[in-house]
């Protein structure tokens, strides 16, 4: 039980923070299968195997549940005053991220190389996407105090997209959300309803409904892309990290106080190397978990 609320407190500080995909940190440590096919078995026929994955599922919530909001009650203190260290300390995650991935892809990756074009589609994709956003004055700044019919309609459409990225390793759905341009405003309104300002329920629930829809259709459809298209897969989620990059770094435009994208002014180098030494160390962990489970393997 332990250890599945570790999992999902890890899972969660992945997922709160732009460049870290919870599936990366999943996959990093070893438990991403399990948690795909828990999600599969949840919404399947067999009342046996739901039954296991409804206690699986549970646990691991508890434990992504206590990250979230830790994490989130600390986010929305540091972004505002902050923005240029988070978002270096951001790009340090992301860029991090790549050469981990091309490690424990390299079967999938090698002599393949004519699916490159998918990652030139992953970069054009994000990269399109956030210009699009920026330029888009019917959405604008997501202010879930003040929703209109075509905000909810985004919220829940942004719902459906973040939990489809957080579910694929090397995708981070915080950064979906960074590009869409509602991650700020969703850290700063979970914050206000855990300090019981409700006006900003009604937001953070459109979003949750996405969140379910995403859930019933990606864990089966991502899964089933891994197993039947992973080189293609693969070569897609390194295109979407290169241009999440972009998306980093246009972060600060969407504040409810837009401010200047990072700049070799503001950049924090120290932010940057703080990043990478993070995700260095959970590669290290998971190292170890692996070793000492061989370990075990070889004393049965």
């Amino acid at each position: 039980m332990i250890q599945t609320m570790i999992h999902g407190l890890m899972m969660a500080l992945a997922d709160s923070v732009p460049g870290v995909s919870g599936g990366t940190i999943a996959f990093i440590m070893g438990f991403y299968e399990q948690f795909l096919t828990a999600i599969q078995q949840f919404f399947g026929k067999d009342r046996s195997r739901r039954n296991d994955a409804t206690r699986y599922l549970i646990k691991f919530a508890m434990g992504w549940c206590a990250g979230m909001g830790a994490s989130v009650l600390l986010l929305s203190h540091v972004f505002e005053s902050n923005i240029y260290f988070m978002s270096s300390l951001f790009l340090g995650l992301t860029v991090s991220a790549i050469p981990f991935i091309i490690y424990e892809e390299q079967d999938s990756l090698k002599g393949k190389y004519h699916h490159l074009i998918f990652t030139l589609l992953g970069v054009v994709l994000v990269v399109s996407l956030t210009a699009l956003r920026a330029g888009a004055g019917g959405i604008g700044v997501v202010s879930f105090q003040n929703l209109g019919v075509l905000q909810y309609g985004y919220l829940i459409l942004s719902g459906v997209c973040a939990i489809s990225a957080m579910l694929l390793p090397g995708v981070s759905g915080s950064t979906l959300l960074l590009i869409l341009g509602v991650y700020i405003p969703t850290i700063h309104a979970v914050k206000e309803v855990l300090h019981l300002h409700m006006q900003y329920l009604p937001g953070i629930l459109a979003l949750a409904v996405g969140v379910l829809v995403g859930i019933v259709f990606a864990a089966k459809c991502i899964r089933e892309g891994l197993r039947r298209f992973r080189s293609q897969m693969i070569y897609l989620i390194l295109g979407l990290l290169l241009g999440s990059l972009y998306a980093i770094l246009m972060g600060p435009t969407t504040l409810s106080s837009p401010q200047a994208p990072v700049s070799l002014q503001t950049f924090h180098s120290m932010a940057f190397v703080i990043g990478v030494g993070v995700l260095g160390g959970l590669e290290w962990i998971k190292r170890g978990i692996t070793k000492q489970g061989a370990i075990a393997e070889q004393r049965k």
